[in-house]
């Protein structure tokens, strides 16, 4: 089954597919060069630390690989929880970042989320620039430490019942 997106102006074909064990190293080595600027802005870059918090929390069965011409360009995780799913390891390749190609992926997870009524959580660490996409996609600010931004995003029949409650 393809699930990917169509070639647009200014954004490459794109597929998501399941990920395997195989794809746990080349997923581990793209966080490490994704987050190394904000980590270090923070005083928080480990070189062995970035690779393995992800190969320790990296579950198959969750992730999917995002390819682009064919080629891996990145990876996305939602694993479910009781009160909602978290989306994690959302890595794009510095090559592959602003043709679009991040907001369609997170697009395609969303109307899933919206299909099976999901609430969606994530953290993003402070300074990203990955907040202003998530807010830009319906995530408000749960919560925050000095090193994380945790943010939520209700379904959205949750979202047009709680607009209806409150302008009526």
């Amino acid at each position: 089954m393809r699930l990917g997106g169509r070639s647009i102006a200014g954004m490459e074909d794109w597929e998501l597919r399941p990920a395997g064990p195989a794809d746990v190293d080349e997923a581990a080595e793209l966080r490490a060069v994704v987050l190394r600027g904000d980590l270090e802005r923070l005083g928080r870059f480990d070189e062995s630390r970035v690779r393995t918090r992800l190969r320790d929390g990296f579950v198959p069965a969750y992730t999917r690989v995002i390819e682009v011409g064919g080629v891996f360009a990145g990876c996305v995780a939602v694993r479910p929880e009781a009160d909602a799913h978290w989306l994690e390891h959302f890595y794009l390749a510095p090559h592959v970042q602003g043709r679009g190609i991040g907001s369609a992926v997170l697009g395609r997870l969303l109307g899933e989320a919206d299909r099976g009524s999901v609430r969606l959580r994530l953290n993003v660490l402070q300074g990203s620039a990955a907040r202003r996409l998530y807010e830009r996609h319906g995530f408000v600010v749960e919560r925050e430490d000095a090193v994380d931004v945790f943010l939520v995003r209700e379904p959205a029949a949750r979202r047009g019942r709680r607009t209806e409650r409150l302008s009526g």
